[in-house]
């Protein structure tokens, strides 16, 4: 049997962020991530609800961002900020669970999920010829 045959076809180039597999996944972690929130006490919403608002959101932002630059060295700094603040969330998390402020098992599994696409999306970046 032709190997060909077992690779799957090539995908076409990402046009837009949004065409990038990674940075759905991360825009859906920050959809996950508000509603989490809710249920922190009240005294948390300028404190850790806020801190954690703001490094979920600079997962994709910094994705979107890096997208558009040229260099690959420029490309993977903007992938590095993103993957700072994935481990910064990680963090979160478990505060947030040390706390008892909720059950963080599906947010941990879709921050997982996110950081090996960025960690292979990066990859690629660092690989790439140009």
């Amino acid at each position: 049997m032709d190997a060909s045959l077992l690779m799957p076809p090539p995908r076409p180039a990402a046009r837009s962020f949004r065409d990038l597999l990674v940075w759905r996944k991360a825009h859906e972690f920050v959809l996950a991530a508000y509603p989490f929130t809710a249920g922190f006490p009240r005294q948390e919403t300028y404190g850790l609800s806020h801190q954690m608002w703001r490094a979920a959101v600079s997962i994709p932002a910094n994705i979107a961002e890096g997208f558009r630059r040229r260099g690959k060295a420029d490309k993977a700094r903007f992938m590095n900020l993103a993957e700072g603040s994935l481990e910064e969330y990680r963090y979160y998390l478990i505060l947030a669970h040390d706390l008892g402020y909720g059950d963080t098992g599906q947010l941990t599994a879709l921050l997982e999920e996110v950081s090996k696409l960025l960690n292979a999306y990066t990859d690629a970046i660092l690989s790439s010829g140009s």
